[in-house]
């Protein structure tokens, strides 16, 4: 049977909603849209470029407790209310998704609070050699 476990943040949005950071279901790794919040103190930042830094945060967090890296990542989801706000975040993205090339969509789309200038979703591939620091908050 395949190893199947989540892995939460402690975001308040986790508890209220209902899901995960992270699922690990085997080799893959789901993190799920991921907004530049600081979790630890539910604040968030009016800048986009500030918001992009912050989620990348803590998504590499959560693939860290899956025992995964940005180097795993195959897959990545940029969505932006505002499609004007995407580039100045490239140099934050090409630094962590530059050297690996994962497939990458970007969606304008609205998100859940106004606030909220850019989410992050990625899929990633477990190494079959790293095993999750923490399945569980």
């Amino acid at each position: 049977m395949t190893e199947r476990f989540a892995i939460l943040s402690g975001s308040t949005f986790e508890e209220r909603i209902g899901y995960a950071r992270a699922v690990v279901d085997g080799d893959r790794v789901h993190v799920s849209g991921t907004t530049g919040y600081d979790y630890a103190t539910m604040t968030i930042s009016d800048d986009v470029v500030e918001q992009a830094e912050q989620c990348l945060r803590n998504i590499e967090e959560a693939l860290a407790r899956a025992g995964c890296s940005f180097a795993d990542v195959v897959r990545v989801r940029y969505m932006l209310p505002d499609r004007e706000d995407f580039e100045p975040c490239w140099p934050a993205l090409r630094r962590r998704f530059g050297e690996i090339r994962p497939a990458a969509t970007m969606l304008v789309c609205g998100l859940a609070d106004p606030r909220m200038k850019i989410e992050i979703e990625v899929d990633a591939r477990r190494p079959a050699a790293r095993e999750p620091v923490s399945p569980r908050a």
